[in-house]
């Protein structure tokens, strides 16, 4: 909080022209009087309250100048509801009315400020400059407050996904201390496998955190280079720790002869390779994984499909959020981080492509990468 006290308010004004106002009354002669005192804003105006709402749903407002006394819905309800929608956008309301009521309900919708009619216009200028301000601290705040419930579900997950394999060690290493094992004994081979395989699952923890923690400056700008999808699934496929670990999955590949294309490779490798190795974790010890590229004038198309159990319908919306992790058998115990599809998403949209993901005939996953031919830089 204090950094944020300290910054010059200069600073978090720039950018301020840019910024889009709607304004909000029944009146064509008011909303005129408006656009004329606040150029070098992007102004769209509404008449009614509904269609205000629908101008906001399209995004990008940044402040709302609203009327109160509105045919329909007024302007108390309005502000509510778009309250509802983003608590950073600043609303400023318009009355001629001085009651209390109406200036007490406007405080309880959270407004932001407020202007009397008739307008004065310096005022109207200065409230919005003064409302920009305070979006632009309070979006901060938001981002604080985001980023510090990050840290803290980060850590914990961690935390988690550290103590189940130290705990397994440890329970392992008591039962060879206490010298009842012999080496030739089976459970001491067994209790040596499984301290070496999660031993080795803790190597690839510390691995997949060094990666994460490179990966996720997603503010970098991008390092542009020539990159070859085939050859990056061939690479990918050949040093997959989820492929190694099921030999009896069969990789069918349907990879056509499609132009290189200049990418963050180290970026769009990562997506694929989330891709591909979801594919092979959810599919059972045995089954098939089918991965198919192709073109058209416009763009590469990468489609990976699976014959696991699939994704529930309802759990398709979230599978992109952080940390969240699908567990097909309620176990409690699906190693990993809960990362890798949030930020293949996100680096797939850096490119200007996409990714969907539905169900594949038979019941298994199918996801579909797009990325442009042409990349913007």
């Amino acid at each position: 909080m204090l950094e944020l006290s300290q910054k010059p308010e200069l600073e978090i004004r720039q950018g301020i022209s840019m910024k889009k106002l709607l304004i909000v009354d029944d009146e064509a002669v008011i909303r005129d009087l408006c656009i004329r005192a606040l150029k070098g804003y992007h102004i769209v105006q509404a008449g009614t309250g509904h269609e205000a709402l629908a101008l906001f749903d399209k995004g990008g407002i940044d402040v709302i100048l609203t009327d109160v006394m509105m045919p329909g819905m007024d302007g108390i309800e309005l502000l509510k509801r778009i309250k509802e929608k983003d608590p950073t956008v600043v609303v400023i309301v318009m009355t001629g009315f001085a009651e209390k009521d109406v200036i007490l309900n406007a405080l309880k919708a959270d407004a932001d400020d407020f202007i009397s009619k008739p307008l004065n216009l310096l005022q109207l200028k200065t409230a919005v400059d003064k409302a920009l301000v305070k979006k632009a601290l309070k979006e901060e705040i938001a981002s604080l407050k985001s980023l510090d419930r990050l840290k803290s579900n980060f850590l914990s997950i961690i935390s988690h996904k550290f103590r189940t394999p130290l705990t397994s060690i440890s329970l392992f290493l008591q039962n060879l201390g206490t010298g009842i094992f012999s080496p030739d004994d089976p459970d001491f081979r067994m209790n040596m496998r499984l301290i070496s395989d999660e031993s080795a699952y803790l190597e690839r923890l510390v691995s997949d955190l060094l990666v994460f923690s490179r990966m996720m400056d997603t503010g970098k700008a991008l390092q542009h280079e020539p990159f070859s999808m085939a050859k990056a699934i061939h690479q990918i496929l050949s040093e997959s720790r989820e492929i190694a670990v099921k030999p009896a999955v069969e990789a069918i590949l349907d990879l056509q002869d499609v132009p290189e294309i200049d990418v963050d490779s180290e970026k769009i490798s990562f997506a694929i390779k989330q891709i591909i190795d979801n594919a092979f974790k959810f599919t059972g010890e045995e089954g098939e994984v089918r991965i198919s590229l192709g073109h058209d004038p416009a763009k590469i198309t990468l489609i990976v499909t699976d014959t696991g159990k699939g994704i529930p319908g309802d759990e398709i919306p979230k599978i992109f959020e952080k940390f969240y992790q699908i567990d097909p058998h309620n176990t409690g115990q699906v190693r990993g981080f809960g990362l890798g599809l949030y930020y293949a998403r996100e680096f797939l949209r850096m490119h200007g492509g996409s990714i969907a993901i539905g169900t594949a005939e038979g019941g298994g996953a199918k996801v579909t990468i797009t990325l442009p031919l042409q990349q913007e830089q």
